[in-house]
């Protein structure tokens, strides 16, 4: 009996080591924080929700669509949108149980359509990529992903499309696989590439991101939270991209990313090293090339500009992980509260005590040179 004892504990103390290794461990990310451009009392609240926001997109119709974050594992709505002051589901409510799983993702193309990312409960389900007509709610694509695609481990959490529509970048985080990549999806032919699998530019850095006052590390800090790839934005020409636990903020030639058949070592060194980042979630780009990531740890958005150079444009409080951002047609900027660290392995109960969740907006240029900052409580010009 004792044999078989301790049989059972050096099984369970392997199990632990290795799980460490491949999960655990990190060290602290240095703050990268300036002095923020923008006063927080410019932010705008757009709506509360009982549950964890995910993502968010913005019409040129300045409609609001957002999604409840996956991972509070929702069981009624996953799909909202905001209209006359109330949360609606859309494009209805029978769709929140016979279409969509685990949505997280989406965004809104200048052809009126919404594209949504469903991840399927981290690759375990079927994941999927849904497009509705934004003006009917229709659904008019409905694309499953293959092993190939996106296997089990995966997790699809994010996608831009090109301003032509043509062309939606998916990011696959790979918390589990730890095979992070972008999904290259072409939209006239239905085309799908898995891209850039496991490259240094789409991996997790080996740091435990630590957000408002608590670290992402669970079970004894033998499971890490520690994400590839996360945000991603499209431009005319570019791609932006980074790892949630990555310090690189990359770009690669949109033109490369869509080549069907350009080599695998090809793409690979088009990838360029933009700039130094922080710990981030969402990503957007301005028609002037001025890249938006936000700041995880510290309850931010940084500014990216020609300069190439990281500034804090605004931080608050009321901002608790800021999980996704959204540029509108007139010039706001749109950001979700997700509360992360108080939704990761915790009880409905536990997340609903920590709403209400909310949406705000701000509009993110200011006058002036690059530097200048608004008086408190000025609201920039766009």
């Amino acid at each position: 009996m004792k044999k078989l004892l301790l049989i059972i504990v050096l099984l369970a103390v392997s199990s632990a080591t290795l799980a460490w290794i491949r999960y655990g461990g990190g060290e602290p990310y240095p703050n990268l924080s300036s002095t923020p451009i923008l006063n927080q009392s410019i932010l705008e609240e757009v709506l509360q929700y009982p549950e964890p926001l995910g993502n968010v997109a913005v019409t040129d119709g300045s409609r609001v669509f957002f999604t409840v974050h996956s991972e509070a594992r929702p069981s009624g709505n996953k799909l909202l949108e905001f209209v006359e002051g109330a949360s609606e589901p859309w494009p209805d409510g029978k769709a929140q149980q016979t279409l969509l799983d685990t949505p997280l993702g989406i965004v809104a193309d200048r052809k009126g359509r919404l594209w949504v990312i469903d991840h399927g409960n981290h690759g375990i389900r079927q994941p999927r990529l849904l497009g509705f007509d934004i003006e009917t709610g229709s659904l008019i694509a409905d694309e499953r992903f293959n092993d190939i695609i996106a296997p089990k481990g995966s997790f699809l959490q994010d996608l831009a499309v090109s301003p032509d529509g043509n062309t939606i970048v998916i990011s696959d985080s790979s918390y589990w696989r730890k095979s992070p990549a972008l999904i290259v999806y072409n939209v006239e032919s239905g085309s799908t590439r898995r891209v850039l699998e496991r490259h240094p530019s789409v991996s997790a850095e080996r740091y435990v991101i630590e957000s408002n006052n608590r670290e992402m590390s669970f079970l004894g800090g033998i499971v890490t939270m520690r994400g590839g790839v996360n945000g991603v934005a499209v431009d005319d020409k570019w791609v932006y991209f980074g790892a949630i636990s990555g310090s690189g903020l990359y770009r690669v030639p949109l033109e490369d990313l869509t080549t069907r058949y350009l080599p695998d070592s090809q793409l690979a060194a088009a990838v360029e090293f933009y700039a130094t980042k922080p710990l981030s979630d969402g990503f957007a780009v301005d028609a002037d090339g001025t890249v938006y990531v936000t700041d995880v740890e510290h309850n931010a958005i940084y500014r990216f500009g020609r300069d190439r150079k990281a500034r804090t444009l605004i931080q608050s409080e009321n901002i608790r992980w800021p999980e996704g951002i959204a540029l509108s047609p007139d010039g706001w900027l749109y950001v979700t509260d997700s509360a992360l660290p108080d939704v990761v392995l915790n009880s409905g109960e536990v997340i609903k005590a920590k709403g209400p969740f909310r949406m705000h907006r701000f509009r993110p240029r200011v006058s002036g040179g690059e530097d200048e900052a608004p008086n408190p409580g000025e609201s920039p010009e766009t």
